[in-house]
């Protein structure tokens, strides 16, 4: 009849008439008990326990008295069904991950490569964005739009699967990934557009220039995150010999300087990650710094359901009297 997890009670308090229940009860069988020895003092022990439909079934009148009163308690106590509606507004904030794709993003600093690791770990950022576009940038001495901005993460995720070293011409161009993630979102109607930068390297190619780049930014309100990825010192490079695979140490170089410039001049903050664990909290750090804005409006309407207690109070109020004065009523 209810769902009672919507259920409320306006008077509560009248659940506490409840114990009269029991009082009455045990009064009841001391009578009976009073009154049933009285009666059967005089009859045979064979007689006694015989007992015919009536007298098996004469407990009912009673049980039925005590139903009836628990439901003009319950009724008392006002049941109300309680119905909630909210109105949810949701300000999302698009978002474009620019991913450095140049040969150095194979060394295996972290693991399986630095490329594999920023991959697996934007795809767990982006399942943190429910409520959010995203999309994709990557660049080495050019830049290419992956994926435009989404709402469709599903999609947005399985074109991190395509992405290798040496798509694009080799290098890193920082200026010209940022200018093309600043393209897919100059025109965005978001009230809060950010771009997430991670590179591994030294802005040594491009057509535009990191600053440029910044100033195209700030001047459209886009937010930079920048990420330098690699550890400090050298890391394990993997180079083709006559011999087979082998492994070298390459120094790791990363302007710093340049990208804690660029987050500063647009509102943004730069983090530094040397291994897989430290790449995971910074997308978390950004991912508190970022949080859309959900604004809820709550109704309540409750509805008053005493009224089905006291239907059925009043027809067992009947049957109790119909048993007790028809059917087990003793005769003269």
């Amino acid at each position: 009849m209810f769902d009672f997890s919507n259920i409320t009670f306006a008077n509560p308090t009248y659940f506490w008439l409840f114990l009269i229940i029991p009082l009455l009860l045990i009064i009841s069988l001391l009578r009976k008990r009073k009154k049933s020895s009285i009666e059967t003092s005089e009859i045979p022990e064979n007689i006694k326990k015989i007992k015919t439909l009536r007298q098996r079934f004469s407990f009912l009148p009673n049980l039925i008295r005590y139903v009836v009163l628990s439901f003009i308690i319950i009724a008392l106590a006002r049941p109300q069904l309680i119905n909630s509606t909210k109105d949810v507004n949701t300000e999302g904030i698009d978002i474009v991950i620019a991913l450095d794709v140049s040969s150095s993003m194979e060394a295996e600093d972290f693991k399986p490569n630095r490329l594999e690791a920023a991959k697996e770990k934007a795809k767990e950022f982006i399942d943190y964005r429910i409520n959010d576009r995203i999309g994709l940038v990557i660049f080495s001495a050019e830049s290419f739009t992956q994926c435009p901005i989404t709402s469709d993460h599903t999609i947005l995720k399985s074109f991190f699967s395509d992405i290798k070293t040496k798509m694009l011409e080799d290098g890193t161009a920082i200026g010209m990934g940022l200018s093309t993630s600043i393209s897919r979102l100059k025109d965005s109607d978001a009230k809060s557009k950010v771009i997430i930068l991670l590179t591994d390297g030294m802005n040594n190619t491009g057509k535009i220039s990191p600053l440029t780049a910044t100033d195209l930014a700030k001047g459209y309100g886009i937010r930079v995150y920048t990420v330098g990825v690699g550890t400090t010192g050298k890391a394990p490079y993997k180079i083709d010999t006559p011999f087979g695979k082998q492994y070298m140490y390459v120094d790791v170089e990363i302007d710093e300087e340049l990208l804690r410039e660029i987050a500063k001049e647009t509102g943004g903050q730069y983090f530094r990650a040397t291994n897989n664990k430290g790449l995971e909290e910074i997308y978390k750090s950004i991912d508190q710094l970022e949080k859309t804005k959900i604004k809820e409006k709550s109704f309540t309407h409750k509805e008053d359901k005493f009224y089905p207690f006291i239907m059925m109070a009043f027809l067992l109020l009947l049957a109790e009297f119909v048993f007790r004065h028809f059917i087990f009523n003793k005769l003269p």
